[in-house]
């Protein structure tokens, strides 16, 4: 879908390409996530060290706070040591902002066609970012780094330099949004739900202790990957998406043709109340039952159909939690009412505020 709203046009249509380049797509996050593990586990406590300094009565902004982190995350394992760079990313940041806007409502409402100064700006922004994007390219082609990033899997596929810049301009602007507001969406509904809270740093002390977070020790966290499932559901972080029809396929009396580019209403399969009990409810222990993690699975948010960049998140944001709720109370403030705003990634209308106080 984003390769339609972007008029990206290589591989469109051709099932057995899009097939290569998605595996491609899967080697990228696993080696970066591998390769850059220490980057990120920084990065969580960079955060928190933040967080540790302000008063106790002092609002954070949450959504603000996460999408700094989610750039500074996503843009160091995707395009590498350029953007160590806090004006990178700064410039990353609002020309991200620019196209995503407009992803989200210029393309979808035919407004960005009808003004002159939107388009421009739009494309100017586009032109700023795969610019950035072909410089960095050019310099892992043919070279070896220590620190394997996003980009290095796509630049060994046997791609072309387009397929490449594709695929990374998709990767790059997707998992920025999605982690920020996976990570935003989580610790929103743990500064409401207190049992939840205790019961994933309970999970979160007896896995690590008083040793570091590790790669290893992360795969256990059960219960932390149901409150980012939980959190996928209860948010429809992601209400509509999009795959390419393999086989030909009929519903009813209507026959689907295969390469037919199919539409999904997440959103409202989501909170189904034949799917889920107390659709409404955040209750992460629900996904305790196979059979409901099987329809998850089943409708892209966890195992084999899983997207990419939503895999990317969920370790961003287990890496983050695992950091923040070891040594941090997550509050709500008193009164505050979370409004919600569905685009391709579901977000606050308005900034979500926390307060936060030491565990020890």
């Amino acid at each position: 879908m984003l390769k339609s709203l972007l008029r990206y046009q290589s591989g469109c249509g051709n099932v057995s390409e899009n097939h290569r380049r998605k595996k491609l797509y899967e080697n990228g996050v696993t080696n970066s996530l591998q390769s850059n593990f220490a980057l990120l586990l920084k990065l969580s406590e960079e955060l928190l060290g933040k967080w540790l300094s302000y008063p106790e009565s002092q609002h954070v902004p949450l959504c603000q706070h996460m999408l700094g982190f989610a750039m500074k995350s996503v843009t160091q394992l995707v395009m590498g040591s350029t953007f160590e760079d806090e004006q990178e990313v700064i410039r990353f940041q609002k020309n991200h902002g620019t196209v995503w806007s407009e992803i989200g409502k210029g393309f979808l409402d035919g407004s960005l066609d009808k003004s002159i100064t939107r388009k421009k700006q739009y494309e100017d922004a586009l032109m700023q970012l795969e610019s950035i994007l072909k410089k960095i390219i050019k310099e892992r082609k043919g070279r070896n780094f220590s620190e394997r990033i996003f980009i290095d899997s796509l630049v060994q596929g046997n791609l072309n330099d387009q397929q490449i810049l594709e695929d990374s301009m998709i990767f790059s602007l997707a998992s920025c949004i999605i982690t920020a507001k996976l990570c935003t969406w989580a610790i929103c509904f743990l500064t409401t739900c207190e049992e939840v809270q205790k019961k994933l740093y309970e999970e979160i002390d007896q896995v690590f202790g008083k040793g570091p977070i590790t790669p290893e020790k992360i795969e256990e966290l059960r219960y932390c990957r149901q409150v980012l499932c939980e959190t996928v559901r209860t948010a429809k972080l992601t209400p509509v998406s999009a795959r390419l029809q393999d086989i030909e396929g009929k519903i009813d009396k209507f026959i689907i043709p295969r390469e037919t580019l199919v539409l999904y209403a997440l959103g409202v399969v989501l909170q189904d109340p034949s799917t889920w009990p107390s659709p409404y409810k955040f209750d992460p222990e629900r996904f305790d039952d196979e059979s409901v993690m099987k329809t998850f699975s089943l409708l892209g948010f966890s195992g084999t159909q899983e997207c990419p960049e939503l895999r990317f998140a969920y370790m961003v944001a287990t890496v983050l939690l695992s950091v923040l709720v070891r040594r941090l109370h997550l509050l709500p403030v008193e009164g505050q009412v979370v409004e919600t705003k569905y685009e391709l990634v579901t977000s606050s209308k308005e900034e979500a505020w926390i307060t936060v106080s030491k565990r020890y």
